[in-house]
């Protein structure tokens, strides 16, 4: 681990365990309790959060930023201008841009567009999430999905283009409706459906 990456933590608190094959910028910071495995490159100015998993072969790129406790799986590429908020996964090969209109002869570094992934939210693996949209909290996009649009709090998101195809408890399991009444089956977690959203009444 080289000796100049800049770390946050309290007296006591674990330190990050960066691998001696990954190359971490020291002008990146790198939060408490952080593992960043195998074959993984941060670009100068991003922020890591505490207890966070970056699997063999991550790339994060200048200025992101990533909140606590995510998780981010092999192969995964976090442009400049992709955000992840706290308790975030990122499935193996998930993919995210941030060019709406790519060339490789024209530099359009000025036209980064952001990508906001809010609290709680799930990627699925191969996945690609189109720059510009925002993944609502504790939505969950299905494995190969492509996001094109704003994504619901709470949605399930599945197909090419993405669209909604139901809704998701906070802890991950599909809601069971009747009427516009939902229920988890795994931790009794209740919503209510309202206006093409999802509200949350009760959490365990």
């Amino acid at each position: 681990m080289p000796v100049t990456v800049r770390t946050r933590r309290a007296a006591g608190s674990p330190a990050p365990r960066i691998h001696s094959s990954s190359q971490v910028s020291p002008r990146a910071s790198v939060g408490e309790g952080t593992r960043i495995w195998h074959f993984c490159h941060v670009m100068d100015g991003a922020r890591l959060g505490r207890n966070c998993v970056l699997g063999q072969n991550v790339f994060v790129g200048r200025g992101v930023r990533v909140g606590d406790g995510v998780k981010v799986q092999n192969n995964v590429s976090l442009y400049e201008g992709v955000e992840l908020e706290d308790d975030v996964f990122c499935g193996p090969s998930c993919v995210f841009t941030n060019v709406n209109t790519p060339r490789s002869h024209v530099s359009r570094k000025s036209e980064f567009a952001r990508t906001l992934v809010r609290r709680g939210a799930t990627i699925g693996a191969n996945s690609t999430v189109i720059c510009g949209a925002t993944i609502g909290r504790y939505a969950f996009v299905g494995a190969g999905a492509v996001v094109t649009r704003d994504v619901p709090d709470h949605a399930l998101v599945v197909g090419v283009p993405a669209r909604v195809r139901g809704w998701m408890c906070a802890c991950g399991e599909k809601l069971r409706f009747r009427g516009p009444a939902g229920s988890c089956a795994r931790c009794g977690g209740r919503y209510r459906r309202l206006r093409g959203g999802l509200t949350e009444e009760r959490r365990p």
